[in-house]
């Protein structure tokens, strides 16, 4: 395994964790599920009204479901935030009822930033749907290319229609790169 340098000396004030993970379900739909928290390592008081989050205890702890179809199509979401710095952030839930009939793909950033971003949604929940897309290409990945017979071409420098991977091994989709 490849590790950072050593680090300077330093104190951990923060950390939060993402998780996604991906499911088929039995009626051929696809849950993508992300789960983020933040935990500070000092005690805060984030709003007035006296209240405190303790070291060590979740400021935010954000779930989000996302049932999606074989294309990609957003058919259900189901959004809970178990812990929020603020007594209202929850209140904006169900607001992002707004991203179901959209589909994951190219201008899915624009997307979310239009139907939730800023004072229409919650800034954690829109960041956690870049990870959730991610997660949903990775598990659809035989559906949306091994199947079809498709690669996913120029989404990376690896996968560069003009690239060494797919000269040698995608050679019907490979793209002689332009000479000047």
């Amino acid at each position: 395994m490849m590790n950072l340098s050593t680090p300077a000396e330093r104190t951990l004030k923060h950390t939060r964790q993402v998780t996604c993970e991906g499911f088929q379900r039995t009626d051929g739909l696809w849950d993508i599920e992300a789960h983020m928290t933040d935990i500070k390592t000092y005690t805060i008081n984030p709003d007035t009204g006296g209240r405190v989050v303790e070291a060590g205890t979740p400021i935010h702890g954000m779930h989000i479901r996302l049932t999606i179809d074989t294309t990609l199509l957003v058919q259900a979401i189901e959004v809970k935030m178990a812990h929020t710095p603020y007594r209202h952030c929850d209140s904006i839930e169900p607001a992002f009822q707004s991203i179901v009939g959209e589909r994951i793909g190219a201008g899915w950033r624009r997307t979310v930033r239009d139907k939730i971003g800023g004072v229409k949604g919650c800034t954690h929940i829109a960041e956690l749907m870049g990870p959730i897309a991610t997660t949903a290409y990775q598990c659809l990945y035989k559906e949306l290319f091994e199947k079809s017979g498709t690669v996913p071409l120029n989404g990376c420098h690896v996968w560069a229609d003009n690239g060494k991977l797919v000269s040698e091994h995608h050679p019907a989709f490979y793209r002689k790169p332009d000479t000047e």
